[in-house]
């Protein structure tokens, strides 16, 4: 009974860490679509946050957020550690829809938070895992962070403002639907489905 409990766990948790940066992913690609003379290159992702967009892409990530914080808690077996750090990506993620670019300090701390707790998380699982996937995790984690650096320092490797930005939040995003993905196959396979 408690190896079907921690299988339903794995499942669910799985589900919601894909479904919540798919659906912001797709979100975000429907916002940069929509938002009039939109550059990838030249535009801040949480440019998509205000005006034409903002419903769309502040709704977006918000959700993200708050799925994120739920498969941390119901993942927690996992590693709590590794919860913390989600949870607090989560909150971050919040706060970026919450408090839009326009609201100044409140919306960087919470970029920072999101950006930073998302690029170091899979530095947890490999040091849980220790396989070869968990190691490209954490390349990709590691390509968050030190496109983070970058960024905050304003070295943009003449990607321009918007395209370094995406070096520190699309690795991070692929990392995290691959593990939402293993999560919930690991589930299922451990729960002889």
């Amino acid at each position: 009974m408690k190896i079907m409990k921690k299988n339903l766990e794995m499942n669910v948790a799985g589900v919601l860490f894909f479904v919540s940066i798919a659906q912001f992913f797709l979100m975000m690609l429907l916002a940069e679509t929509l938002y009039p003379n939109y550059s990838v290159s030249h535009n801040y992702i949480s440019d998509l946050g205000v005006g034409k967009t903002a419903y769309i892409f502040n709704v977006s990530i918000v959700l993200m957020g708050i799925l994120l914080i739920a498969a941390a808690y119901i993942s927690r077996s996992f590693s709590r550690v590794f919860s913390v750090i989600i949870v607090l990506a989560g909150i971050g993620a919040m706060g970026v829809g919450i408090f839009p670019e326009t609201t100044g300090s409140l919306h960087l701390y919470s970029s920072l938070l999101v950006f930073l707790m998302a690029s170091i998380a899979p530095y947890i699982i490999i040091y849980k895992l220790k396989n070869s996937l968990s190691v490209a995790w954490a390349i990709l984690g590691t390509i968050g962070l030190v496109s983070l650096i970058l960024y905050a320092t304003g070295h943009y490797l003449g990607l321009g403002v918007g395209g370094m930005e995406r070096f520190i939040v699309y690795p991070d995003l692929l990392w995290g639907m691959g593990f939402g993905g293993w999560l919930l196959g690991k589930g299922q396979a451990e729960g002889g489905q």
